[in-house]
């Protein structure tokens, strides 16, 4: 049986604590803060991250450098007959067609999945990339599995401020002032490739009650599936340092699906945080990973 290591990056939400004890393989994300590089996870934690985010720091982020990359690579194969990369959406970042162009250098070796995922789906992807390794997949069909099964997962987010996205220049300077005089809570959306504009709420409760709305239609009229969503993974996650609304998130989510306890509930990516700032709480899903695929090589 070949040996199949799984990369992702940071973007995924997984630490490299995280990682080593999943299997997974995790390259930082790199960000220029006020001129200065630093790496997600290792010179830059959460705490620190939101606290430049909140003195108006110059934030802009960057993909993983190539040399970082290929020395990842290189190391691994030394043990691992082959790699399975998942990078951050191709929509979102062009550390994907990166990595893509450099994998046509190592003799089939080296296999780029575009999931078109980020945060805590790509952290899912990357968690069922393993169980499929395990399972005596190839990496060739691993990364055409995620591939073909890219579009099965939906994130929703509601921002607690409008101020990062008129900054990021995502909204006018007069929409955002509307938006803040009337108190309004914008829901975003983000399937496959870009972050878009879903509904906006009056109120953080009422963002929250559309949010479960729209994965409840997602879950039964986007892909027939039944209502308790017993066919998907269902996972939170949330923007800066304040659990007090996380915990009362996590807590309404499972009044409506209580077989999913414990719920996965985990940072967003400091790359979507940036342009969203503190106080977002996000809910997704992905389909689940079919039982029958992890025996499929069993004799």
């Amino acid at each position: 049986m070949r040996k199949v290591a799984i990369v992702t990056d940071s973007n995924s939400g997984i630490t490299r604590a995280a990682g080593k004890e999943l299997g997974i393989f995790v390259l930082p994300m790199p960000f220029y803060i006020n001129g200065a590089l630093y790496y997600e996870d290792i010179s830059l934690t959460q705490e620190q991250f939101y606290e430049y985010l909140k003195n108006n720091s110059d934030i802009s982020t960057s993909m993983p450098s190539l040399v970082d990359v290929t020395e990842l690579w290189d190391r691994l194969l030394k043990d691992y007959d082959e790699i399975v990369h998942i990078p951050m959406s191709s929509g979102l970042s062009s550390s994907c067609s990166a990595a893509q162009a450099l994998a046509q250098d190592y003799g089939g070796k080296v296999f780029v999945a575009d999931n078109r995922r980020i945060s805590i789906t790509q952290k899912q992807c990357a968690i069922d990339a393993k169980a499929l390794a395990d399972a005596g997949w190839g990496g060739a069909e691993i990364a055409k599995y995620l591939e073909d099964t890219a579009a099965d997962s939906s994130i929703y987010i509601t921002l607690n401020t409008l101020y990062y996205l008129k900054k990021g220049g995502r909204i006018t300077p007069a929409a955002a002032a509307l938006g803040t005089l009337l108190r309004l809570k914008p829901v975003l959306q983000i399937q496959g490739d870009k972050l878009d504009a879903y509904a906006k709420s009056r109120t953080m409760k009422a963002a929250r009650t559309t949010m479960l709305e729209a994965i409840r239609k997602d879950i039964t009229e986007r892909f027939h599936s039944p209502e308790d969503g017993s066919e998907f993974n269902v996972m939170l996650a949330y923007s800066g340092t304040d659990l007090t609304e996380v915990n009362s998130w996590k807590e309404e989510v499972l009044t409506h699906y209580p077989n999913h306890g414990p719920l996965m509930c985990d940072p967003l990516s400091l790359s979507v945080s940036c342009h969203i700032g503190d106080g977002a709480i996000a809910i997704a899903i992905t389909k689940k990973l079919p039982e029958e695929l992890l025996h499929k090589y069993q004799s």
